[in-house]
């Protein structure tokens, strides 16, 4: 590895083959690593970004409405644009509320803050803000379960198998992917 490294018999470099291999392959493999992780999870981290605004850990610190408002708009099935205006507003009232009251203070996580909200009844009185609860208690599941289902069918859809049909594929990932282990 200390000897000098060079692509063809008549260069000459003063690089050695350790840093070539350390320095030019290593950087280049972690680039394209990078540039992948970025492409795959922009959405999942934005995602987690604002979902990160409804924690109540250190009395709400990380709390943002407008955060919010944008996770709200990642899911335009889920809230109209009426919902979304009224958010606005539940989202100020909500975060007056939830910081005088006692029972919200030493939480932990949004597990305990659904489960304060329902107890004290406040997931009535701002609905919308308990959707986007829910949302985020959901976010991590449904994002496994995906990529259980494209692991598995990376399993099932291999070359020998690629012609088969759309009923015999379902069944095969149905069968795999909720086969107990």
């Amino acid at each position: 590895m200390s000897e000098s490294y060079a692509r063809n018999q008549r260069e000459n470099t003063d690089i050695n083959n350790l840093h070539h291999y350390k320095v030019d392959i290593f950087n280049m493999v972690l680039d394209m690593q990078l540039q992948e992780f970025c492409e795959r999870f922009s959405v999942s981290s934005e995602l987690l970004t604002n979902m990160a605004a409804l924690s109540p850990c250190c009395s709400f610190s990380q709390f943002d409405a407008s955060k919010l408002v944008h996770l709200s708009m990642s899911y335009p099935n889920v809230f109209t644009e009426v919902e979304r205006r009224n958010l606005v507003q539940q989202l100020d009232f909500y975060y007056d509320v939830v910081k005088k009251d006692a029972r919200f203070s030493k939480l932990n996580g949004i597990a305990d803050l659904s489960r304060v909200m329902v107890e004290t009844r406040k997931h009535i009185s701002y609905y919308l803000v308990y959707r986007l609860v829910k949302l985020a208690l959901v976010f991590p599941v449904a994002t496994a379960m995906v990529e259980r289902c494209f692991s598995a069918m990376k399993l099932v859809k291999s070359n020998l198998s690629n012609r088969m049909g759309d009923d015999f594929l379902n069944s095969a990932l149905n069968y795999v992917v909720e086969k107990e282990n």
